[in-house]
């Protein structure tokens, strides 16, 4: 974005290609090294006397880098989206596009230290969490490359301190209670988030789990990603009470805009606080929104609308609404987030391209990864008594 004087410098020029170089030069120049901005929703507590602040700051710097990854994440499922059509991933494939904003925001807050554990809905998780475009696209496509060689699909993937990928409804939350019973007994300075959607947050699990880290104040953070409907039912429908982040009872709990990455991102940092203060869990709630339907084999027309979805991306679209700010904030100009636009189009088809030519696992495979530390010469059964077969 020009300052009239760098706009006024850049027409007084008489050279057209010098105007061009010279005047987005100038517009660098020009860009603020950080904003203050104040928060558009509130945020609504639950047992808290204070919560995070709506004024904040944003850098240039994080402000780049969470619109490269929203961008890469979206994208990323884009081509996800498309390679289930063409059968290049078979199984279950549940897509994220709509919710980039929730995990750019909290992994945003935390260290390579915190853990996660996330349910089905989990490519953007693992892409944040360390995890390249190609290992998640050539774990997706069953390649010998992804991050689970293959094995793990859509549903199981896992990075460092990144426990899935999940595959039953809420049954990651108690192994999350778990994980933060681990960090507080290696007294390491850590938390643990665990991550379930509006469709599990009545499982009775949970609840237990809730009791379990509340008795032993665990530093564990649980977060519902509230996307409005559990498969093709809505919040409305499913559940007594819609005020997710109070079902916690006697754990404090925070609601936070899930399409405003800063404000995700803040809520999480207090989240992290206020754990590690020895005060024990909290429950944050980011209401949110998906696109596309449950999974892919849902068209998610049948129990909404299509102007409802269409509303939802034209006004409160993660990405979009993020960009203006940007750019009314002149934390960046239109010419270089089209630039970052395009690297992030390019490294994902490449990625597409490089794990279509990669190779499937072998049929051996399918007796490896069964056991750790397994001793010499020993062997599983096949899919009758008669076959053995070699394991590693």
């Amino acid at each position: 974005m020009l300052s009239a004087v760098s706009k006024a410098l850049c027409v007084s020029k008489t050279s057209a290609k010098p105007a061009v170089q010279w005047s987005i030069v100038r517009c660098l120049s020009s860009l603020a090294n950080d904003a203050s901005i104040s928060l558009l929703e509130p945020f609504k507590l639950h047992r808290l006397d204070d919560g995070p602040s709506r004024d904040t700051t944003l850098t240039r710097d994080d402000a780049l880098r969470y619109y490269r990854q929203m961008q890469t994440i979206r994208r990323m499922e884009t081509a996800a989206g498309s390679l289930y059509k063409s059968k290049e991933i078979r199984g279950f494939c549940h897509l994220y596009s709509g919710q980039e904003a929730c995990c750019v925001g909290i992994q945003n807050a935390l260290t390579s230290d915190d853990s996660i554990i996330t349910a089905y809905r989990a490519h953007g998780w693992a892409y944040m969490r360390g995890i390249p475009v190609h290992g998640i696209l050539a774990e997706l496509t069953g390649r010998k490359t992804g991050c689970a060689q293959g094995k793990g699909g859509s549903m199981h993937m896992y990075g460092k301190n990144f426990y899935g990928g999940n595959g039953i409804v809420g049954a990651q939350v108690p192994l999350g209670g778990g994980i933060a019973l681990a960090h507080k007994y290696r007294q390491d300075n850590s938390v643990c988030i665990s991550l379930y959607g509006d469709g599990a947050a009545n499982q009775g699990q949970i609840f237990e789990t809730f009791n379990m880290a509340k008795l032993w104040d665990l530093p564990a953070i649980f977060v519902c990603e509230n996307n409005k409907y559990g498969m093709g039912t809505s919040v409305e429908r499913a559940s007594a009470s819609l005020d997710y982040y109070t079902r916690g009872d006697y754990i404090p709990g925070i609601w936070v805009d899930g399409m405003d990455v800063v404000a995700v991102r803040d809520a999480t940092k207090f989240a992290k606080e206020y754990c590690l203060s020895g005060k024990g869990p909290l429950v944050m709630e980011v209401e949110t929104y998906r696109y596309h339907g449950h999974s892919m084999s849902d068209p998610g027309t049948s129990y909404r609308t299509r102007e409802e979805v269409q509303e939802m991306r034209q006004q409160r679209d993660p990405i979009s609404s993020f960009k203006a700010k940007l750019l009314e904030l002149n934390l960046a100009t239109e010419p270089e987030l089209k630039d970052m636009d395009k690297d992030v189009r390019k490294e994902v088809d490449e990625a597409v391209q490089k794990a279509k030519a990669d190779a499937m696992p072998p049929l051996s495979d399918t007796y490896t990864h069964i056991y750790r530390h397994v001793p010499p010469g020993f062997d599983v059964r096949g899919c009758d008594s008669f076959s053995v077969h070699a394991t590693n």
